[in-house]
């Protein structure tokens, strides 16, 4: 199993907040007028009034140039135009004096405030005719001067290379002139540059140049900016320590000259280090002691940015509520002193926990708060980490081509501003969307883009990373050698940057590469290195993919007992970090996928080791591990689907739950980061495993408590499936076999199943049995009596006819696995005249063994509900029924942002489906109300009124009979998609959210006594999932319905009126047990030629309790 790396796009804004001081430096221009001084010469008397009126004129340029320098001073936007207007009035008497150091001098005060106002072309137009003044008279401390301005302005237009074009003329005239500090400032200034376009070694060279010209001339706060600016780089290049050491140098100075606003400051990029460091508590001191300065000062700027950065510590801490606290603090005061870029920065933060935690609605909303106000500053970067966590949403939700629509519109921004970190990174994104997609070549060009950006910015461990991706292409388009070099070249960069956990997967990806090649020893050996690191840093994520690599590796040796321990193990981790901890994003394919291969793998063993040793009682271990994988599989399930089941539960329960899985997840991502830093302590290892174990027991306590009072919901969220002895007590009955079916890659496998024995046979490959099950399902709605008489023994002879000795109770319970879900085992048969299997068998079939239990224990003392049916029928799909008011079919419909839209978009895409209307419901739903009793009250919802609102009005409880006659989605290809569809617009032609989604499903309260599913559509994909179907019975399970009759495909409307209206019939006027009612309604049919085609009674199927 490949192990890829995903590039986290979920980085925060504003996590340090740290400002470049000295971004913009004071010039040190002195605005006050030059002493010229005057030699005695004879004077001409008829000169005299032309002296008076020039003394005059001076005087008057002098008095305009002192009023414009008070106004200056008073600092405000008004008093800064009305000085420009001063200096505009003295430019002329400057000029008529043929003064030109004071007419470029005024020019050059003019260019500073329209510089300081944002108005930095019109500042140019003033600076340059000041600096072609200063070279026509060769004032090179002016020119020098100037010259850094103009810099300036480039610099903050964006345009770099100009703004060090200036500045690097500037330099050689500030070190002819002897101006050390103007030397020093221009020097800073190129060291800004250098420092945002990512060049960091060169903005370092720089300020280290800068830093002792401050101290020779003994400015103290210009010396304490450039100690900051040097350990902010230090900072960017992970070089913490050194960092550290620059902000500590940094600290005193700013006592010293009385700047508490960047002493602030300074203890909160110190506080940022000790964060990065995971020295989680000092960082909390420092941002304390910080904060208090803010707040003593009134720096409610700095005071937001603080209390961002005390919840980003807490949220890495896992104590998100306390981090949604310091967030909700910080919030109100950037709002208040008007810092858009700061609420972004906190909006984005917030919807980054709330993706954390699965609540993905909620992070769009703050996403989606934050991104426009980063677009009113202008701040591209921030934009595309935004643009990169929406996108990242989506991504996890497996919406892949709105995920690439974000990604793709984070790209330019990144871009733009000379961000190749960004960049490399959103390209690695987009890589491994396309990956996922299987559009293999797209990936790579992607990959292929990014990695001489990180080579730019020299970032070894992201080219790592994204040489490992190019690896993992390779491999999987079947290039193992092009695979090897990729890897090959991963692997010193990991260890050159100490990335233990990166070098751990990439000696796994060789292994893996190596055992495709056949070369079995070498593979072994890769990962046996693989194995070693991933134990020793406690990556138990890739610990788990490895063993599962060793035990495939050695089976294929035929090394059975050798492939017996570590697929054990392997599973034991992968339960294990289901259970306390939630998986990464980035591996949440990869160990979904690992889950099921891992599960199959350990039954093929087992039932190999079996056929050696019949006696050991290894295919009840067998049978066994597949009752695990279903529950596992089921948990997956509602993992993808970002369920956040809350019925079932107690509240607070359920809150320490999520507080403690949180607390669980950062707490093992810290240990990971100590365990793979070679530079970490003994002490530090000692004090996080302790943390940890604490936490553990903590979890380990209030799981136990969850059992005791809430043993559904434990049930679901940390199953213990039954033992074979278990189902044939507690489950079965003497009246009843049941079938189990596990389907592999390689071999399939049945168990039957009575009360007494069980016996277990071996089946075709998955792949077999699918190609003869798409068979028989086309040939059921194709409706062709002759290619039905084939497909039926087809698939009939190679999963029931190894059996069929041992089916000799009335009734048979169907555990079906993948493709074999959609099939109605009511159509198969056994017999040589074809007779259908419900000729002799009532069929029943169940998601697993062990959920009957649990329905069993759940509804045995339950009460029956008091009223009696309640239907919902006939939606309105479209705006172009005849319904909607005025017949409105040119309403535009919006594109949905709620995230139960997306999911049915996206379902129906799979599908390749619509929603046709359904007006043969409607009479179908009448029919049926018709064999309630007059004194058994019944509801029922039409048209409009077949909503959400209704499907999940809580009255719903109060009915033992809940009929659904709409359409019902079972996606085979992404299970999670699975659902209700409801109306999807209101009477007047508006769209609303109509699809009941798996998830909602499990929080109804729902304890009736059947839940009837009568229009369900399957698209068959290519890969199929059972998962769909399982869900949606065990949503409805789960809400309290112990049995659930559903179609496995849409029946016309007609035919669907007349087996419902025979089976209410058999059950409510006959009293036949529902099992029975179908199998009664089911023969009927087929006996009558008009119904004798299996595609009108096949479709139905009883989930669930048969009594």
């Amino acid at each position: 199993m490949d192990k890829r790396f995903a590039v986290k796009p979920g980085q925060r804004l504003g996590r340090s907040h740290r400002y470049h001081l000295g971004l913009i430096l004071l010039l040190c221009l002195s605005f006050c007028s030059e002493t010229l001084k005057a030699h005695p010469q004879p004077t001409d008397l008829n000169s005299f009034p032309q002296l008076i009126a020039q003394t005059d004129t001076r005087t008057q340029a002098q008095e305009l140039s002192d009023q414009g320098m008070e106004l200056f001073q008073q600092g405000t936007a008004e008093s800064l135009q009305q000085a420009i207007t001063k200096w505009e009035a003295a430019l002329p008497l400057w000029r008529e004096l043929e003064d030109k150091s004071q007419e470029a001098f005024t020019l050059l005060r003019i260019g500073f405030v329209y510089s300081n106002l944002g108005f930095k072309q019109k500042a140019l137009e003033y600076y340059n005719p000041a600096l072609s003044i200063y070279r026509a008279i060769g004032d090179r401390s002016q020119q020098a001067v100037t010259l850094n301005n103009i810099g300036l302005v480039y610099d903050d237009l964006g345009e770099k290379p100009q703004a060090l074009d200036y500045y690097h003329q500037a330099l050689p005239l500030r070190r002819a002139v002897g101006d050390h500090a103007g030397e020093a400032r221009t020097l800073t200034n190129i060291g800004l540059v250098y420092d945002d376009l990512g060049k960091k070694q060169q903005a370092l060279e720089y300020y280290q140049q800068a830093l002792p010209l401050w101290r020779a001339v003994g400015d103290h706060k210009q010396e304490a900016v450039t100690l900051t600016n040097i350990g902010l780089v230090y900072d960017d290049l992970g070089k913490k320590q050194q960092a550290l050491e620059y902000y500590q140098q940094a600290l005193p100075l700013w006592r010293a000259v009385g700047d508490h606003k960047q002493e602030a400051v300074t203890l909160n990029n110190i506080g940022k280090v000790y964060s990065d460091l995971r020295e989680k508590q000092q960082a909390l001191e420092y941002y304390q002691r910080a904060l208090s300065l803010s707040r003593a000062v009134g720096d409610h700027k700095q005071e937001a940015v603080t209390l961002n950065n005390i919840g980003k510590v807490y949220s890495d801490l896992g104590e998100t509520q306390q981090a949604l606290e310091y967030y909700h603090q910080a919030l109100p005061l950037s709002r208040a002193v008007d810092d858009p870029k700061g609420q972004a920065a906190t909006l984005n933060n917030i919807g980054k926990v709330y993706s954390d935690l699965g609540e993905k609605q909620q992070a769009l909303e703050y996403y989606h708060q934050a991104l426009p106000l980063s677009q009113t500053v202008a701040n591209p970067k921030g934009q595309a980490v935004i643009l990169n966590n929406i996108g990242r949403v989506y991504d996890d939700l497996g919406e892949k081509q709105q995920a690439l629509d974000y990604y793709q519109q984070a790209l330019p921004l990144s871009k733009v501003v000379d961000d190749h970190a960004g960049e490399a990174r959103t390209l690695n994104n987009i890589g491994l969307v396309y990956d996922a997609l299987g559009e293999k070549q797209q990936a790579l060009d992607y990959y292929l883009q990014a990695l001489p950006l990180w080579q730019t910015v020299g970032d070894r461990a992201g080219k790592a990373r994204t040489l490992t991706n190019i690896g993992a292409v390779y491999n999987d388009l079947g290039e193992k050698r092009q695979a090897l070099d990729n890897y090959h070249q991963a692997l010193p960069l990991s260890r050159v940057v100490s990335d233990r956990a990166g070098e751990a997967r990439t000696l796994n990806n060789i292994g893996f590469a190596y055992d495709a090649l056949g070369k079995k020893q070498q593979a072994l050996d890769y990962y046996r290195q693989a194995l070693s690191l991933s134990q020793a840093i406690r990556d138990r994520a890739g610990e788990a993919l490895i063993l599962y690599n060793i035990a495939f590796l050695q089976r294929s040796q035929g090394n059975l007992q050798a492939a017996l321990t570590p697929i054990q193990d392997s599973i034991r981790i992968i339960e294990d970090l289901r259970t306390k901890a939630s998986v990464s994003p980035e591996l949440r394919q990869t160990y979904f996928s690992t889950l099921q291969v891992a599960y199959q793998l350990y039954i093929s063993l087992l039932m190999e080791l079996h056929q050696q040793n019949p006696s050991q009682g290894y295919d009840k271990k067998a049978f066994h591990i597949s009752e695990r994988s279903r529950a596992r599989t089921l948990l997956e399930l509602l993992t993808e689907a970002n369920a956040n089941i809350k019925e079932g539960v107690d509240p607070q329960l359920l809150a320490d739950e999520k507080r403690l899985q949180g607390k669980l997840d950062a707490t093992e991502t810290q240990r990971l980061e100590i365990y793979n830093n070679p530079n970490s302590t003994d002490e530090q290892k000692t004090a996080i495993d302790k943390q940890h174990k604490t936490i553990l027991k903590e979890y380990e306590d209030l799981k136990n408590d969850i059992r005791a009072k809430s043993p559904k919901y434990a049930d679901l969220k940390d199953p213990e499936p039954l033992t074979l002895e278990q189902v044939q007590q507690q489950v079965l009955d003497p009246d009843t076999v049941l079938l189990q079916y596990s389907l592999g890659r390689e071999k399939s496998y049945l168990w039957v199943v009575t009360k007494e024995e069980m016996s277990s046979y071996e089946l075709p490959s998955q792949k077999d049995i699918e190609k003869r099950a798409k068979n028989l399902l086309r040939a059921i709605k194709q409706g062709n009596p002759k290619i039905l008489a084939k497909a039926v023994p087809l698939l009939s002879q190679v999963i029931l006819d190894p059996a069929k000795d041992k089916l000799t109770k009335k009734r048979i319970v169907v555990v079906a696995d993948g493709v074999l879900q959609y099939i109605p085992f009511a159509s198969l048969s056994v017999s040589e005249n074809q007779q259908p299997l419900i000729t002799n068998y009532d069929i029943i079939n169940l998601p697993s063994s062990s959920s009957l239990g649990t329905i069993r224990h759940e509804t045995q003392a339950r009460k029956s509900a008091p009223k009696g049916l309640a239907v919902l029928a006939d939606p309105v799909f479209s705006i172009d029924d005849e319904r909607v008011k005025n017949g409105k079919t040119n309403v535009s419909q919006p594109e949905p942002s709620d995230l139960g839209s997306l999911a049915l978009q996206r379902s129906v895409r799979n599908l390749e489906e619509g929603f046709d209307s359904l007006p043969g419901t409607r009479q179908e739903a009448e029919a049926i109300l018709n064999f309630i009793p007059e004194d058994n009250e019944k509801t029922s919802a039409f048209d409009f009124d077949a909503n959400l609102t209704a499907a999940t009005n809580p009255e719903l409880s109060q009915y033992r009979i809940v009929h659904l006659a709409t359409h019902g989605i079972l996606n085979t290809e992404s299970p999670e998609l699975s659902g209700i569809v409801l109306s999807l617009v209101d009477e007047t032609g508006n769209s609303i959210n109509g699809f009941l989604r798996l998830h909602e499903i499990f929080n109804l309260k729902l304890p009736a006594e059947i839940v009837v599913l009568s229009a369900c559509q399957t698209g068959v994909a290519k890969d199929i999932k059972g998962e769909g179907l399982v869900g949606l019975t065990r949503g409805f399970m789960y809400a309290g319905s112990p049995r659930v009759l559903v179609s496995l495909w849409k029946v016309d409307d007609e035919a669907t009126a007349e087996i419902m209206t025979r089976f209410y019939r058999l059950m409510l006027k006959k009293k036949l047990s529902p099992a029975e009612a179908l199998r009664k309604a089911q023969l009927e049919m087929q006996q009558e030629t008009e119904w004798k085609s299996p595609y009108y009674w096949a479709a139905f199927v009883l989930q669930g309790e048969w009594n």
